[in-house]
């Protein structure tokens, strides 16, 4: 390999350009007549940094958002009888939700899939450079507890409301919501209405939300809040647990 080339290379891992560094690397191992003139191989090592960082940044924030479930999009099972078409989930999955900030709930029995739903439109999110943070609302209740008792909070709202998907699994499943989960969970939707999405699923119908808030001046706060701008996803069917062989 010639000298400048081998500096070259060894600038690119300096700055940390992998991706260029790798592109060039293949540039430089073809014969002569197939490599790229100056303003082609300019475009091509550009193009291939964009594309590693962006692999990068997705596999960072799938590995931070802690997912329960490893779900794929194309994994997602669509059918009448699930009450999940191709088309609700494809708008879905173009993520104009995520740009607007937008709300949605997904209820169902147990073992319908909401979880796995969730997990997958979370890795979508990912995947369109969105960062994201998955939650199970005991999860949600044990991380506010030890914010109260040590002093931060505030620094965990703050933390939250950075984070342009939440995913909050399972709501519903605690008895009874604590007071101050419930002014944490207000907070939490005051913070990112209109401007920053969440995910909610839960085995209870949207319209039992309110009394399972069972405080009606916070219910009310909370509900408004959820429903103004939200999709709904109604999943139906038995479970998909025990389809599985």
């Amino acid at each position: 390999m010639h000298m400048n080339t081998t500096a070259t290379l060894q600038q690119m891992q300096q700055l940390k350009l992998h991706g260029m560094a790798a592109s060039y690397q293949t540039q430089l191992e073809l014969p002569l007549d197939h490599q790229l003139d100056a303003h082609d191989l300019i475009a091509q090592l550009l193009q291939a940094e964009i594309l590693a960082r962006s692999n990068e940044r997705t596999t960072y924030y799938i590995k931070q958002a802690k997912f329960r479930l490893t779900a794929m999009p194309e994994d997602v099972e669509c059918s009448v009888a699930r009450n999940l078409s191709k088309l609700q989930l494809a708008a879905l999955l173009d993520g104009s939700y995520l740009k607007k900030g937008e709300t949605l709930l997904v209820t169902g029995p147990t073992g319908s899939g909401k979880s796995h739903l969730a997990c997958a439109l979370g890795y979508q999110a990912c995947i369109q450079g969105y960062k994201t943070l998955y939650l199970n609302l005991p999860r949600l209740m044990e991380r506010i507890t030890l914010a109260k008792l040590d002093g931060s909070y505030v620094k965990l709202l703050n933390q939250f409301e950075r984070i342009p998907l939440i995913i909050l699994d399972d709501f519903g499943l605690v008895q009874p919501l604590e007071h101050t989960v419930k002014l944490a969970l207000l907070q939490i939707m005051e913070d990112r209405y209109a401007k920053k999405s969440l995910i909610i699923t839960s085995q209870l119908p949207v319209s039992k939300w309110h009394d399972y808030i069972n405080e009606p001046t916070l219910a009310d706060a909370i509900m408004d809040r959820l429903t103004a701008r939200s999709h709904r996803v109604e999943l139906k069917g038995e479970s998909m647990r025990k389809k599985k062989p």
